[in-house]
């Protein structure tokens, strides 16, 4: 992120803001039926396009920041982000802040691929797509090799295999975020592109 225009440090800042208020509010969720679907990544993966790289890797960390402070209780806290807490705060600081970081490291640069070799607008969405997949696959992955064997956690889930119960998010609530954050992600990313307002850094 070596040369960003004023358009895009303002994207920046609202992304950041925006997952803000996502992550203190109901409004990073989206009710499905029975089902509940995580929309924090969208700022996320918009940080990403218009900044690259380091953009989404900010915003993916104060995402992150937001998801350790819930495990710790001070903002709309959860149960399983709580559990998980009280068996280890660094290995929770690790599967929140650490892995959303990353992705969103990783989620600049599936933009900055998808441009090179399809049109911009076909790469926003593959862009939401990603975001939503990696995020998955960082928090998920940590999960498991973090606190998969510890009883607690494996007593939360119903005593089932940690792997069966991750396929099982994966299946009733995953896909749907795939699908809701590629197309959310590609159309206001779209909107913003053909308003001028949304750029790539110059390298």
């Amino acid at each position: 992120m070596k040369k960003c225009t004023t358009k895009q440090l303002v994207i920046m800042g609202l992304m950041t803001a925006v997952v803000v208020l996502m992550s203190t509010t109901p409004l990073g969720t989206l009710p499905l039926g029975p089902l509940s679907i995580t929309l924090n990544m969208i700022p996320v993966a918009i940080a990403a396009i218009a900044l690259g790289p380091v953009g989404g890797c900010i915003v993916g960390t104060v995402f992150g920041v937001f998801c350790f402070l819930q495990a710790m209780g001070v903002v709309m806290p959860t149960a399983f982000g709580t559990l998980v807490f009280t068996i280890s705060p660094l290995r929770t600081f690790v599967m929140t802040v650490v892995s959303r970081a990353v992705v969103g490291y990783a989620i600049g640069w599936v933009f900055v691929l998808g441009k090179k070799t399809i049109k911009s607008i076909p790469a926003f969405f593959v862009t939401g797509c990603f975001a939503a997949l990696l995020n998955f696959v960082g928090f998920m992955g940590c999960l498991v090799l973090l606190f998969g064997s510890h009883p607690k956690v494996v007593e939360m889930i119903g005593g089932t295999a940690v792997i069966t119960w991750v396929v099982g998010v994966f299946v009733s609530n995953t896909i749907f975020e795939i699908l809701a954050t590629t197309l959310l992600v590609g159309a206001i990313s779209t909107g913003l592109y053909k308003a001028k307002l949304l750029q790539t850094c110059e390298k």
